[in-house]
Parts: structure tokens; C-alpha cells; sequence
């Protein structure tokens, strides 16, 4: 073991310690750094903390599981590959069309809960699909920035900061060897008691241990200062690339906002064929149970009168009115009029019918709608 070697970084340590410990309190000068150094310092912390809360809450988002996130870290840092799971839209649908193949796909409600169920997982693969794109494009080039290039910027300002209280303990060594030398003169030794004379130094020796002192005190000042300024122009480098990794972020930002936008739009398109696969069930024959429930339409509902032609004259009966569905409704039978929601009918009332129903007419189609139902237009 080299023991001058390990006493020399001993000794180098304790003068670290020392003077940074005189800094604390107030003892001791700090070579400060110019204003934009500071700035780019600063810069580098603003983006370290915002890059790790976006990647934080974009993983909640993700996945809003918290043990499936620890799941999916662990799988991360044992290089593994991540165990397959269902999310909650498709195990959602796996129930809908186990239930609709338990009440029969014949059915209305079977062939219903079929038909949800398998929606509802196309919309859970387009989830994954949005989860895997957002995680390749976004999450993992923040995460290299994180685990990279900002490990090294922290590395090497240690460094720097390690560097720079070698410099001032060194200013330090040299401002004390000069004011020792400056108070050197010679016959200031005395003493009370008679020198021992083969211990006691000649002042030119005196005076020429004290010029070795503050030479070696200077040279250890020029090569502190040199590895600073190497190692502060390296920590600049780093931190001036800051600007380089915000141009980059951005573009992985326009790409999540690009999957977002393709799994959105997909849900509308995927939600809107189930809306129209639903409402085509209202006319099939197979649809008894449609329409209002029984406990709620008016009595005598089979008299209700039906006209079988349209009014004479220009085709709209006096007292006709425009008026706009609030909601979808299921015809029961023939005597009813099935209704999309945001759609205008014209409808009229008839002589003899429950107020609480028209008459609704659809071009060539006519029959009876809940007032309910309805919102009229001026």
C-alpha cells in the first residue's frame, strides 16, 4: 500500500472539511460563481424537479394501480419482461359477454351485453395501444434524461464543488504563509530559559523555510486553481445542454399529445357504432322488452287513436311543432316512434291521447312519443 499516497488524500479530505466548515460559520472566504453559471445551476434543478413530477403523475395516469406500478419497476430493473394483464376495460367486457352468453345472444339484453362487451374491449386494446405509444415515446426519454445525462450533471457538480473548496483551502494555506513570513525577523526568538543551540534555527534558515513554505503554498494555489476552471468549464457544457434536452422533450410532448388524440378518437368511433348497433335492436322483432317500461305508459294505450294517412293540405297538421329528443327511446310496437337523441320530429297533439303522449311524425314515419322525451323548438 502506498502509505504517503493514502496520507495525502487523508490530508486532503481534513483541509475539505476544514474549509467548509469555516464557511459555515462564517470564517472562512467562498469563491462564488459568476451570475450566469448560477443561472444555468439553477436551471438544471427547475428541470430535474418538473421532469420528475410529470413523469410521476403521467404514470399515475398510465397506470392508476399503484402496486401494478411497483410491479411494472421491479420487471424494469430486473430486466424483465412485464407480465400481461388485463385492464379493467377488457376484464369488464369478458363479463359483459360471459352474462349476454348466459341470457342467450337470441335476446335483446344478451345480445346487448354481447355487444357492449365486446366494445368495451376494443376500447381496452386501444388503451394498451395509448399506454405502450405514451410509455416508448414520452415517459422513457424522460426517464433516460433523469438516469443519464442528469446523473452526470450532478456528478460533475460535485465535483466542482469539491474542486472549489480545494481552491480556497489553498488561497487559504497561502494567506497564512505569507503573514507568517512577513512577521519572521531575526533575534525575535527569545526565551526565559537558555536556548539549547543545536535545536535553534539561524534566522537566513528561518527566513528561507518560510520563502519554501509560501512557494509550495503557491504552486499549490495555481494547480487548485487550474482543476477548477477545467472542471467548471466541463459542469458549463453539461448544464448549456439543458437547452438541447428541452427541444427534445418537446418533441416527445407533441408525440403523447398525438396518442392521446388517436385514443380518443378511437373511443368516440368505438362508442358511437356500439350507440348505432344498440339503436338499430329498437325496431328488430326480437326487442318485446323495448320502449318505456309497462308501469309508466298511459291506460288504454290500444285505443289511442293512429292515423293511417297523412293530414291533406301541405302534409303538417294545424297546431304542428317542431321538437328536438333529449334522449334515445326504443319504440314498443308499431303505434311508437323511435327517437335519437338531438334529433327534430314534428309533432301535434290528437284528439283523445294521454297528455302525456304525441303524436311525432319523421318524413314518411309516424308514430306516438313521450312528451318526456321532448324539448320543443321555437
Amino acid at each position: 500500500m502506498d502509505f504517503k499516497k493514502l496520507a495525502a488524500d487523508a490530508s486532503t479530505v481534513f483541509n475539505r472539511a476544514v474549509q467548509f466548515t469555516e464557511e459555515k460559520f462564517g470564517h472562512a472566504e467562498k469563491t462564488e460563481l459568476d451570475a450566469h453559471f448560477e443561472n444555468l445551476m439553477q436551471r438544471a434543478d427547475t428541470t430535474r424537479i418538473n421532469t420528475e413530477k410529470i413523469l410521476g403523475a403521467t404514470e399515475s395516469v398510465l397506470q392508476p394501480n399503484p402496486n401494478a406500478r411497483v410491479e411494472d419497476f421491479l420487471y424494469d430493473k430486473l430486466d424483465r419482461k412485464k407480465r400481461e394483464r388485463q385492464n379493467n376495460l377488457e376484464r369488464l367486457g369478458q363479463f359483459m359477454v360471459d352474462a349476454g352468453n348466459d341470457f342467450g345472444p337470441g335476446t335483446s339484453y344478451g345480445n346487448s351485453l354481447v355487444k357492449c362487451g365486446q366494445t368495451q374491449q376494443r376500447l381496452g386494446q386501444a388503451e394498451k395501444d395509448f399506454v405502450s405509444t405514451s410509455a416508448n415515446n414520452f415517459l422513457t426519454p424522460l426517464k433516460n434524461f433523469l438516469e443519464g445525462d442528469m446523473k452526470t450533471i450532478q456528478k460533475e457538480r460535485k465535483l466542482l464543488e469539491t474542486k472549489r473548496l480545494d481552491l480556497d483551502a489553498a488561497k487559504s494555506r497561502v494567506r497564512k504563509a505569507r503573514s507568517q513570513a512577513a512577521q519572521q525577523q531575526p533575534g525575535l526568538i527569545e526565551s526565559c530559559f537558555p536556548p539549547v543551540p543545536p535545536l535553534r534555527k539561524s534566522p537566513e534558515r528561518e527566513e528561507l523555510d518560510h520563502r519554501i513554505s509560501v512557494e509550495q503554498a503557491e504552486t499549490d494555489l495555481r494547480n487548485a486553481q487550474s482543476e477548477f476552471d477545467r472542471q467548471s468549464e466541463i459542469t458549463k457544457l453539461l448544464l448549456e445542454g439543458i437547452s438541447s434536452t428541452h427541444a427534445h422533450h418537446l418533441r416527445c410532448l407533441n408525440d403523447f399529445i398525438e396518442a392521446q388524440t388517436t385514443y380518443y378518437a378511437q373511443c368516440q368511433q368505438y362508442m358511437q357504432d356500439l350507440q348505432r348497433q344498440l339503436g338499430s335492436y329498437s325496431t328488430s322483432p326480437n326487442n318485446p322488452q323495448g320502449g318505456l317500461p309497462t308501469d309508466i305508459r298511459p291506460p288504454a294505450y290500444e285505443s289511442f287513436p293512429q292515423p293511417s294517412a297523412p293530414p291533406a293540405g301541405n302534409g303538417a297538421p294545424s297546431g304542428a311543432r317542431k321538437a328536438k329528443a333529449l334522449y334515445d327511446y326504443d319504440a314498443a310496437g308499431s303505434k311508437e316512434l323511435s327517437l335519437l337523441a338531438d334529433e327534430v320530429i314534428t309533432v301535434y297533439s290528437v284528439p283523445g291521447m294521454d297528455p302525456d303522449w304525441m303524436m311525432g311524425e319523421r318524413g314518411s314515419q309516424r308514430g306516438m312519443v313521450p312528451v318526456t322525451y321532448l324539448e320543443f323548438v321555437d
